[in-house]
């Protein structure tokens, strides 16, 4: 009995023991900027003693779990000022820190989530990060900051040339890109027709680029997930920044409502060249501006609320007969709340609308169309020890279609008021994303999301003979439109068709030493809006259609695997990625197809399917006077659409042919050069294969007139594409001590004056009859300057 007693104590303090040794607690709290309150991004918490940490979230909030006992957490994020601090955790605490800027590494370069060894440990992978400072030191054309043209610096990411809107990822169409500015969906990214974007750098706290390996949370586009996140305002005291170029300017003010409580920001763009245009008597005008706003009040620590706003438009007129307006209005209101030390949720009320309009008066009628969006998201992230952490939500989406409405512009108008059939649906989701170190050097990230659409009832619904609204000739091999034979009235309450697909999301990441290492992902995601367009940018008349009877979402499985590796202790980096994306129900138009004002798109339609693969590059300079990065893709991307049956030749004779945006070779190098406290100097090179185009392969004689016919699609190339810019930023030394500081930046863009084509057309030569090409460039060689200012 005795012995059996002691055999019990035994094991009873062993367990007890056990027990004790395996006591943890949770570290949380909010990591912010000292000189302004707002919460920072990406910023890594590590615990060097068990080779552990985590990065702060969307909203500057970190959790992790540890046992028992006495460490030292270092805290750390380029350009600011590392931080040590000690603590003995014997029950759960919270923590916050408060970050202080390097004046000596303002602005340094990051093209990655963070710059900590630690991503070498995550599964995430194909993301890009780049800072505002990076993004105001890159020369661009007419010396403006912008987001959307930095971003085309880095692998897999191309546009269609200079003055063209929007941007294509990884061999993706534009429509293909999810553009979020806090949280809220931007359907047109550009002004003035692509020359800018539509985000302010000095309203920007954060720009992450998904190009795979999306997370669950993220889904309704194939290609990529841009996502911005607008600065909070400045809860200490009152800042306010601002520029003035040669073709525009922006203010942006932010400061406390109730001191370390609540903050605002409001900063505001405008362009004004249109102003000197009657000095050389002309009458046409464009310009553009912009209203970036936001609130934010902390009730308690457990509770923040935020409300943001973005309102842009774009006007383009001729004298006042032809007036081209067109822009974003969004707005969100956020609640963040802190259930416990180990659980954060954000609710998110969401609205989104798109609008393009037309003032025709030499016709005299006004056209007006759009698209509208209500999203409410709730989203849970749970911390439920240092190797596991689940990401959780749902997100539902009504959406409101409408392409088109005619109405006469005066009493005298001969035109009769006509709305285009308006469309509506409905998009739901929900899912799960979990992030697992399973071992020191092996992590995972696994997820799913369920998604479902539904297209609601619609005024008026075409019947089809077949359910087949496009026919194929077989007398003369051409698609044609079919004739409605029916025409239905659905309720809005019906469903005119349901889309349900599940879209499972997987990386890893194997770590070969502390330095490199392997990573794989597989992502599969659903699209159900598509953009209807035949240009290779797109245009603000360029109108979104949803999935329906006719249309089906569009699906992608994309496989991707890499190599990462810092060397020197992170003061260079490597990354080489290889992709392959199958694309299902991409949709394709037949020859001949009329897509303005078509209230019937379904004609001039069919499903076809695409493909992309490629290998990335990124070599990275992060530290020292020089820094910068060379990108390098080579890729390939091919979309095809085969008959339907075995008597339909389908589009091409049903063969692959390159998509518009299909570019072989693209590299990028950046670089900037911090010569001393004054000045610093940038530039940056592009080379790109020509974009995919069509030329006359031949000629015949009709009727005394010479008549070009073509080939197959997009066989031929523009020629290539490459142009060097240059900057010099000046900080003038006064500036130190003085409330008003400033700086000028001088730019150079296409330094040696490169005409690249943004199109070859072919007309008739006057003087000898004959067909001949004709390039068409937009820019040359562009000086620019701006002068940057804070107080």
């Amino acid at each position: 009995m005795n012995k059996r007693l002691l055999c019990f104590s035994s094991l009873y303090f062993l367990f007890s023991c056990l027990l004790f040794s395996q006591q943890k607690f949770t570290l949380s709290g909010t990591v912010s900027e000292a000189s302004s309150n707002e919460t920072m991004i990406g910023v890594t918490i590590a615990v060097p003693e068990l080779n552990t940490g985590v990065t702060t979230n969307e909203y500057g909030f970190y959790s992790i779990t540890l046992p028992k006992g006495e460490y030292q957490i270092q805290v750390g994020y380029l350009g600011f000022q590392d931080q040590i601090q000690s603590i003995n955790l014997t029950e759960n605490s919270k923590l916050n820190f408060l970050m202080v800027e390097e004046a000596e590494q303002l602005d340094e370069v990051i093209v990655t989530d963070t710059s900590d060894k630690m991503d070498i440990r995550k599964p995430q992978m194909s993301v890009n990060t780049m800072s505002v400072g990076t993004i105001k030191k890159i020369p661009v054309i007419l010396g403006e900051a912008d987001v959307i043209k930095s971003i085309l610096l880095l692998p897999g990411v191309t546009n269609a040339g200079e003055g063209s809107s929007g941007f294509n990822v990884r061999g993706g169409a534009v429509d293909q890109n999810l553009i979020l500015l806090d949280e809220a969906t931007i359907f047109n990214s550009s002004h003035l027709f692509g020359f800018f974007s539509v985000f302010n750098p000095d309203a920007i706290k954060d720009i992450k680029l998904y190009k795979g390996g999306i997370p669950a949370r993220y889904g309704g586009r194939l290609s990529s997930v841009l996502d911005i996140f607008q600065k909070e305002g400045n809860s200490k005291e009152l800042k306010v920044n601002g520029g003035i170029g040669l073709v525009a300017s922006r203010l942006l003010v932010e400061g406390p409502l109730k001191k370390d409580k609540a903050a605002f920001l409001i900063g505001g763009r405008s362009s004004y060249a249109h102003l000197f245009l009657p000095l050389f008597d002309v009458d046409n005008t464009a310009y553009f501006y912009d209203l970036n706003t936001k609130i934010n009040f902390k009730i308690n620590p457990n509770n923040n609320i935020f409300l943001s706003g973005y309102f842009g438009r774009d006007v383009f007129s001729i004298s006042d007969s032809f007036v081209n307006t067109y822009g974003n209005a969004v707005g969100n209101f956020r609640w963040n709340h802190l259930f416990s030390s180990k659980l954060f949720s954000n609710l998110s009320l969401i609205y989104s609308d798109y609008y393009y309009g037309l003032k025709l008066d030499f016709v005299g009628f006004n056209w007006n169309s759009g698209i509208q969006n209500f999203n409410v998201k709730y989203d849970l992230k749970h911390y439920l020890n240092d190797q596991l952490r689940i990401n959780y939500g749902l997100n539902n989406i009504y959406y409101r279609f409408n392409p088109g409405k005619i109405e006469p512009s005066n009493s005298s108008s001969g035109i009769l008021e006509d709305q285009l059939i308006q469309k509506y649906a409905n998009e739901f989701a929900a899912y799960v994303d979990v992030e697992h170190q399973v071992t020191p050097k092996l992590s995972l990230g696994y997820g799913l999301r369920l998604s479902y659409f539904n297209r609601l009832g619609q005024d008026e619904l075409n019947v089809y003979e077949n359910n087949n609204p496009v026919l194929f000739n077989s007398t003369i091999q051409i698609y044609q439109e079919a004739d409605p034979i029916d025409v239905l009235t659905p309720k809005r309450s019906e469903s005119l068709a349901k889309f349900t697909n599940l879209e499972p999301r997987f990386s890893l990441s194997y770590l070969i030493n502390d330095n490199s290492s392997l990573k794989a992902s597989y992502t599969r995601l659903a699209q159900y809006l598509h953009l209807i367009s035949n240009t290779s940018s797109p245009t603000p008349l360029d109108v979104w259609t949803p999935s329906g009877p006719f249309i089906e979402p569009q699906l992608l499985d994309q496989y991707a695997m890499g190599y990462f590796q810092n060397l020197k202790e992170g003061d260079y980096s490597v990354e080489t990625e290889l992709f392959y994306k199958d694309i299902q129900n991409r949709i394709d138009y037949i020859d001949g197809a009329n897509l303005i004002a078509n209230d019937a798109i379904e004609q001039v339609i069919l499903n076809g399917e695409a493909r992309a693969y490629g290998l990335e590059f990124l070599f990275r300079k992060n530290m020292g006077k020089l820094q910068g990065w060379l990108a390098y893709t080579l890729s390939k991307s091919e979309q095809r659409t085969p008959g339907r049956n075995s008597s339909e030749t389908g589009i091409n004779n049903g063969k692959w042919y390159n998509t518009p945006y299909d570019k072989t070779h693209d590299i990028s190098v950046y670089g900037n050069y911090d010569l001393n406290e004054k000045w610093s100097f940038n530039a940056n090179f592009v080379f790109q294969t020509g974009q995919p185009t069509n030329y006359p392969i031949g000629q015949y004689e009709f009727q005394g007139m010479t008549v070009p016919y073509y080939g197959e699609r997009n066989q031929e190339r523009l020629p290539s594409y490459n142009r060097l810019d240059l900057s010099a930023s000046l900080t003038p030394r006064k500036n130190k001590n003085r409330k008003l500081q400033g700086e000028w930046v001088f730019s150079l863009y296409n330094v040696y004056n490169r005409k690249n084509a943004a199109s070859i057309s072919f007309s008739r030569n006057e003087d000898t009859n004959v067909n001949e090409a004709v390039r068409t460039s937009i820019f040359g060689i562009v000086p620019a300057v701006t002068y940057n200012f804070k107080f």
